[in-house]
Formats: C-alpha cells, structure tokens, sequence
C-alpha cells in the first residue's frame, strides 16, 4: 500500500483508473475502506483518489485537534505529490468540510465540488436529529451494541434488515479495523472548531464559484438534507440530488446511484 509524506506525517494512499482526477475524503474516524463500494464504479471514468486522513487507517495519527485547514493542507500536499494540478474534489461528512476548506483556500485546485452529507457549521446548520444523538452519544451498551445501533440510525429505514450480509461484513470490518480513540477525538476536533458564526464557512461560501453538486441521502438522520438547501442557498453555481432510500452512508447504501450522480455530474 503506498505512502507519502505530506505536511511532515505519511499518509496511506491509493490511485485507480484513468480520467478526470477525482479525490475522495473520508467522514470521521473512516479510513479509504468508506468508499469500497462506489471507487470501483468511479474507476471505470475516473481517476480516483482514496485515502486515509491523519488520524485513522494507516497514515500517521499525529496528536490533536486537527482542523478542516490542516486536513484540507494535506489533501492538496497529496495532490501536489502525485502531480496533481486540478481534481474533483468529493468530500463527505467531515470529509465536506475538509472539501469546503480546500474550495476556499486553494479554489485553483479544484475543478468541481461534490459535499456529501455535511453543514457549513456555525449556529445556523440543521443540527442533527434527537433520535441519532441519542443513539450516537450512548455510553452505555457494550461497543458492539453501540456500532450496530450506530449503523441503523445512520443509514435508511430497514436498510439494516434488508441487507444483514452488508451489516455483517461492515460489522467485521471495524471488528479487524479497531477506532484509535486518540485519532477519532483529534478529528472530532474538525466539526467542533466550526460551532461558531465566526469560523463557519457559511459566510465565505458565496466566494466559490466552481461548479458544485451537492448531494444527500433522503434519510440522513445524522446530518438532515435540510441542510442541502442552505449550502444551495449560499453557492451559486450548485446543483443539489437528493438520493432516495438512502441515509448518512449513501456511499455504501445505494453506491450506484451516487457513483451514476457523480459520472452524471463531472461529465
């Protein structure tokens, strides 16, 4: 698996395909493996990027608070190591603020913006749903409880049920692939430090001119497609595809549907 030092840490990395330059950032505490299922379809347009964010994977978890600039610092360092000039830049969740922050500070760099999944934070985001933070913030039930009720809040209605070999195999993927506690509050850190007015991108985000889609699950319970409309409302050359029957994890959910969404985007 390769590797390369960007910003004095080494971050894991993987490149597949051939076309048009397109970059994946991961959510919070999820290595490259979160886009497992959409990268091979993007392969076959694309020239995909994955990789594994300071703090998680194999890439060095150097100590914390991180922030959305210095994560976003070292995805164009990345970009500058494999001769990179421009890339679609797709980010989800956390990965969209990361994405956000690398639109504004390095826009040359960027050929199209795809947020997935996220807020601009400050006070005037739609905040996450009662029944997700309930779950999300349980302390109580044993590890495996908490991950298995953290997916069924996270993804649409009876998707769990309807795909137990899926669960399963995500189930036994973190079992094998264990959360580094230190890594995953440094990165928390990245959501946190955008809480107010003054460091959210909300107000900076009419300074971004490149083309922009802007896509959600229809069930996202951990950050409600509401918030697709306030993104909309502040960049103006933006398209926003809300997709159906699918949660927080679209990637993972309907992963064809969203890679055809993008395909349909970038082309």
């Amino acid at each position: 698996m390769p590797k390369t030092k960007v910003n004095a840490i080494e971050l894991h990395y993987e490149v597949t395909g051939t076309g048009k330059p397109l970059v994946l950032i991961s959510g919070l505490g999820y290595p490259l493996w979160q886009w497992h299922k959409m990268e091979p379809i993007l392969a076959k347009h694309f020239q995909v990027i994955t990789f594994d964010n300071r703090g998680v994977g194999q890439s060095d978890k150097p100590a914390g608070p991180y922030s959305a600039q210095m994560l976003a610092a070292d995805t164009v360092a990345l970009l500058d190591a494999l001769d990179i000039d421009q890339a679609i830049v797709m980010g989800h969740s956390m990965g969209g603020f990361i994405a956000q922050a690398i639109a504004l500070d390095y826009p040359d760099r960027v050929s199209g913006l795809i947020l997935c999944s996220t807020n601009f934070g400050g006070p005037n985001h739609v905040p996450i749903t009662t029944e997700a933070w309930a779950v999300l913030a349980d302390t109580t039930s044993d590890p495996l409880t908490r991950f298995t009720n953290g997916l069924k809040v996270s993804t649409a209605p009876d998707w769990s049920e309807k795909n137990p070999d899926m669960v399963q195999e995500w189930v036994a993927w973190r079992v094998v692939n264990p959360m580094d506690v230190a890594g995953y509050q440094a990165q928390m850190a990245i959501g946190l430090g955008l809480i107010s007015a003054e460091a959210a991108f909300e107000n900076r985000l009419p300074e971004i001119d490149i083309p922009t889609l802007i896509l959600f699950g229809e069930h996202d319970k951990v950050v409600p497609p509401a918030n697709a409309d306030l993104l909309a409302a502040k960049i103006s050359n933006s398209q926003t595809v809300i997709l159906p029957d699918a949660g927080h994890f679209f990637p993972i959910e309907v992963p064809e549907a969203a890679s055809q969404t993008v395909i349909d985007f970038a082309n």
